[in-house]
């Protein structure tokens, strides 16, 4: 295994770890601790994922930079350039939609539930197939 397979297979797995302890299971079970509002749920909630998207953004830079140095097989490149994309689309796309909603909440205002969070589940669901097809055709790849 080159060095920068196992760089773009590092930071797929732990892009996938980080977004399943995240998404899968930390956001859910907020809102199930005893005594927590909506309102400070969604103030955790909006700093949680605003710094996991950052660490997202730098993993998937730097796997953009080593794939462009030394590309793996085109089936991983595929895959993860969907996480990538599917990373925009929830950054430019869902994030300002969920971020208004939150907005009006926090301001106490009546607003109804949103579908833009099952938007943003199914991209996450998409994501976390395509790093771990992308995470293990990279393996798979520099173990051959």
């Amino acid at each position: 295994m080159t060095t920068t397979s196992a760089v773009i297979t590092a930071l797929g797995f732990c892009w996938l770890g980080m977004v399943l302890a995240i998404s899968f299971l930390e956001a859910p079970l907020k809102f199930r601790a005893p005594g927590l509002t909506l309102q400070v749920g969604l103030g955790i909630g909006r700093l949680v994922f605003r710094a996991l998207n950052t660490i997202e953004i730098v993993f998937a830079a730097t796997i953009l930079i080593a794939i462009l140095f030394d590309p793996p097989p085109v089936g991983a490149v595929v895959a993860l350039m969907v996480a990538m994309a599917t990373l925009i689309v929830q950054l430019v796309v869902v994030r300002p939609r969920l971020t208004r909603r939150s907005d009006a909440v926090l301001a106490g205002r009546d607003v109804p539930r949103s579908h833009s969070h099952y938007a943003y589940v199914a991209l996450e669901v998409l994501k976390v197939i395509a790093l771990l097809i992308g995470g293990i055709a990279v393996l798979a790849h520099g173990v051959s």
